[in-house]
């Protein structure tokens, strides 16, 4: 009788060790871009995310980090107003997140991977180019209803919400005090309308998993220390410096996604 004691795995793999670290490193940066620059988690996190994991799977670790990191920059003098504005990019915003097919087939995730690649570059040009927005702001109700529909589709494509609803919050020439607060509300109400596809799509467990736990303290430890390193980072190169970053992270989505 062989008496040879079996082998049995105890504790966390080696392969759950690796991905543990990578989603505490992910949240930490992204969340140290968020203390130093006020925005930025979830554009930051998805997009390295990205390179290894699917974007509704990235967008089910980034519901709670966003929401928590979101909270203080909704608050402001300026809500009322800011609601009577962008209320219809809000509610277009939600429901195109929410009701957007889900992509079938088997390269569905390369498609995903690659409108993540475009968008992560779109934006990084977009930051790096600066070019003069027109002025919107008198402009009706539907333009804005718009903007929020198509942040809506990328959303739901990408998990990423920045590309066309940052572009089209410059064009409203909001004081830069209406401008965080509008940022903050918005992100917000995307979040919430991700939450709500992945429940949709995937149930609560993802978002309920110690993986999301583990990246909601990340975040909280990384914008703690991006608040800290503020004074020294926060100027123009800091800003190019990510922007160029998101278009290197956008081609490495283009180039898996290929």
């Amino acid at each position: 009788m062989d008496r040879t004691p079996s082998r049995r795995h105890h504790g966390p793999t080696m392969e759950t060790m690796q991905t543990t670290i990578a989603i505490g490193g992910v949240f930490v940066a992204a969340g140290a871009v968020k203390g130093i620059t006020g925005m930025g988690l979830p554009t930051v996190a998805v997009s390295l995310l990205g390179l290894w994991m699917a974007p509704v799977q990235a967008a089910a670790l980034l519901v709670a980090p966003s929401l928590a990191t979101n909270v203080a920059q909704c608050r402001g003098p300026h809500a009322r107003r800011l609601a009577a504005m962008l209320w219809p990019a809000w509610v277009a915003l939600f429901v195109f997140t929410v009701l957007a097919p889900e992509p079938s087939g088997t390269d569905a995730p390369a498609i995903a991977r690659r409108l993540l690649g475009v968008v992560l570059v779109a934006y990084g040009v977009f930051g790096l180019w600066r070019p003069v927005m027109a002025n919107l702001s008198s402009r009706g109700p539907w333009l804005t209803a718009a903007a929020g529909a198509a942040t809506g589709l990328v959303s739901a494509m990408s998990a990423v919400f920045v590309i066309p609803l940052v572009p089209f919050l410059q064009t409203l020439r909001l004081e830069k005090g209406e401008l965080v607060q509008a940022l903050g509300l918005s992100f917000t109400v995307a979040t919430l309308a991700l939450a709500v596809r992945v429940q949709a799509t995937g149930g609560w467990l993802p978002m309920l998993s110690w993986e999301a736990a583990w990246a909601l303290a990340a975040a909280l430890g990384g914008m703690a220390l991006g608040t800290q390193l503020r004074e020294l980072l926060s100027g123009p190169a800091f800003q190019r410096s990510l922007f160029i970053t998101f278009i290197a992270l956008g081609l490495a989505n283009l180039l898996k996604g290929a």
